[in-house]
């Protein structure tokens, strides 16, 4: 499994907009600068968090986009499926049914339970964890994500 760019770097432009003390928010030009990604990119991912009601465009010479919501209810899981979709949805055995019409496996598939399981464990933690929780230093995020796996895992982590 492998997390998309477009995931990683939507993630971190909100979280950018989310750290900003402005409150004009952040320019495309400053969120460029900021990640080291091209204005077009960055107007590119802007967009769909705009269209998903993650963040707003503030109007004028010196306007930004800025939080929708404050950042304890922005629940991350919302925000990676906005940008990238799930690992496992319904449309999946459709996408790879090979070069038949229809999956071989469409009836009794092994695999398809793996990957509901996994996509249902990480639907689990994503959502609970919000912006809010991801807007502090490495170590403190650290420490509040532990702390998250520990109690979904019951103390395995």
């Amino acid at each position: 499994m492998k997390i998309t760019a477009q995931e990683e770097y939507g993630l971190r432009i909100l979280l950018r907009i989310a750290s900003c003390k402005d409150q004009g928010g952040m320019s495309i030009p400053q969120l460029s600068e900021a990640e080291g990604l091209s204005s077009h990119y960055v107007a590119k991912l802007a967009r769909v968090l705009r269209m998903e009601k993650f963040i707003n465009s503030t109007p004028g010479y010196k306007g930004g986009y800025v939080l929708a919501q404050p950042a304890n209810q922005i629940i991350i899981n919302k925000v990676l499926k906005a940008l990238g979709g799930s690992l496992f949805d319904t449309e999946f055995c459709g996408l790879h049914a090979g070069a038949l019409k229809f999956c071989t496996n469409s009836v009794d598939c092994s695999s398809r339970s793996l990957w509901q399981m996994l996509q249902f464990t990480i639907d689990q933690l994503l959502d609970k964890i919000t912006l809010d929780d991801l807007v502090n230093s490495e170590k403190n995020s650290a420490k509040i994500l532990e702390e998250m796996l520990r109690q979904h895992t019951g103390g395995i982590a």
